[in-house]
């Protein structure tokens, strides 16, 4: 053979072989990731998991150049675990990725719960998300709730704002003495000292409770009154202003985040930042919804005046002592932090539970 010939089928069988080579060296890394949640997907908390944080993710790899792609496993509405385990199931990797509701993990994770125990400070609900992602990735407290728990935290959930939805107007504080109300949990705290009776329920009982008397309404948000139909027997809503609340969040098992190539990890946080505007928006679109639909079914809307308010809010004993004194230093520090980001919004909560802090 001729070196002519030699280099020809030499430089022949490169050129041959170079669509193979660049096919392995272009293909995608696939990576499979088990999604889930405890509720299905039209529950504001779980709605933009599918429609932005999955999407959102898909694209940035794209964008990126394709080295990486996902293949998603859903496992929404509860088929791999319900709402009181939502902790442990991305902790523990039964899924990837998924909704945590810390509002239900107050001894496991409690500085999550700051909002709970600090009514009357914020009610709209995107300023919420916005101040909680902030924190939760520059505040060591809030960070390690999630890290101890081996999850790394990917976007804030949050609810609209709470108020009373009742079967009599409230003008004042003084109009729920003697009255019973549906408040499960620390909202319970929202009407301490006042007169009102406290009702243990969910938003699946407040509909019953209050038709057979047991209850006279309950405090709550439009987003989860419309669709239980709550109005219909407590047709008069008052914006007191208890707060939009932080309810948990989107997270990640922190032994798989912490596997996965630089960029996925980088394209996933994100992909939480986007989920979280998504969120917000959505929250505002059934709000806007709901209380159009509410409205027209004859809910009156009332909107408690500023000084009233405030008089609710402090005829409220400290709510916020007994957390605080249960978790110390750092629990001090999450509402020091939070009311901060409230004050450079320019937002005057109707009482500073920072004070004597």
């Amino acid at each position: 053979m001729t070196t002519t010939r030699r280099a020809f089928l030499a430089t022949s069988s490169a050129a041959l072989a170079l669509p193979f080579l660049n096919t392995r060296s272009i293909a995608a890394e696939n990576i499979s990731v088990q999604i889930g949640s405890s509720h299905p997907t039209n529950n504001i908390w779980v709605y933009a998991m599918q429609t932005a944080l999955q999407p959102a993710l898909d694209k940035l790899l794209a964008d990126a150049g394709g080295e990486y792609s996902v293949t998603w496993n859903e496992n929404y509405g509860g088929t791999l675990y319900k709402f009181k385990d939502t902790r442990a199931a991305v902790r523990d990797g039964i899924v990837d990725v998924g909704m945590v509701g810390t509002v239900w993990e107050g001894s496991a994770m409690p500085l999550q719960n700051v909002t709970y125990f600090t009514p009357f400070a914020n009610a709209d609900h995107n300023v919420t998300i916005d101040i909680f992602d902030k924190l939760t990735d520059e505040l060591p407290e809030l960070r390690a709730g999630w890290t101890d728990q081996n999850m790394v935290h990917l976007s804030s959930l949050v609810t609209d704002s709470y108020d009373v939805y009742a079967t009599f107007p409230i003008a004042s504080v003084n109009d729920i003495r003697n009255r019973r109300l549906n408040a499960p949990g620390t909202s319970a705290n929202w009407l301490a000292d006042t007169g009102c009776t406290p009702v243990d329920g969910a938003l699946t009982t407040y509909y019953t409770d209050i038709q057979t008397g047991v209850s006279e309404g309950t405090l709550s948000f439009a987003s989860g009154i419309q669709p239980t139909r709550v109005y219909e027997v407590a047709p008069h809503l008052t914006r007191v202003g208890f707060g939009s609340m932080y309810f948990g969040g989107i997270a990640v098992n922190k032994r798989f985040f912490d596997n996965l190539p630089e960029p996925v990890q980088t394209a996933l946080k994100e992909a939480g930042r986007i989920t979280s505007r998504a969120h917000g928006d959505y929250i505002t679109k059934r709000t806007t919804e709901a209380m159009t639909e509410m409205e027209a079914a004859g809910l009156q809307v009332t909107e408690m005046a500023t000084a009233e308010r405030e008089r609710w809010a402090a005829t409220l004993p400290d709510v916020a002592r007994p957390w605080l004194d249960a978790n110390g230093a750092a629990a001090a520090a999450v509402v020091k932090a939070y009311f901060a980001e409230l004050a450079a919004r320019d937002i005057t909560p109707a009482r500073d539970w920072t004070k004597g802090l």
